[in-house]
């Protein structure tokens, strides 16, 4: 009966330590050889985490279908530590990642893909995640 408790609690710790994509919005236009933010999300937890780094990448999706970003990260446009912190009331801690998107990238359907790593709890253990927001390179 242990057994089952234990995973429940694990994968309740593990939910609360996720990111989230605040920016660009899904769909929204980035021009080739522009600069934009991509805001990623920590929301608060009660399990004690130190984060790692993220990894940001850009994957034409234009002549084919998007692939998952645990077998395609694409073009690293960002790669090195994460740091979120409180900005204003009404969003979790966050961080802006100011990068840019490729001067000769596709146009059309592209993945943002994010990895994300983090230590989790008094072990502490390792955890990852990807997740990604699709976007129009117009």
């Amino acid at each position: 009966m242990k057994v089952p408790c234990f995973l429940l609690f694990l994968a309740a710790t593990v939910s609360a330590q996720r990111v989230a994509v605040g920016l660009p919005a899904e769909g929204e236009k980035l021009a080739p050889g522009s600069s934009t933010v991509v805001q990623i999300q920590r929301p608060g937890s009660l399990t004690g985490s130190q984060e790692i780094a993220v990894a940001i990448g850009l994957s034409s999706c234009a002549d084919s279908t998007c692939h998952s970003p645990e077998d395609v990260m694409g073009t690293i446009v960002y790669n090195g530590p994460f740091r979120p912190e409180h900005h204003e009331s009404g969003l979790p801690p966050y961080q802006n990642f100011s990068v840019n998107v490729p001067e000769a990238f596709a146009t059309g359907t592209a993945q943002l893909n994010i990895a994300h790593v983090s230590l989790v709890g008094a072990g502490p253990f390792p955890f990852m995640e990807t997740l990604n927001r699709t976007v129009l390179i117009a």
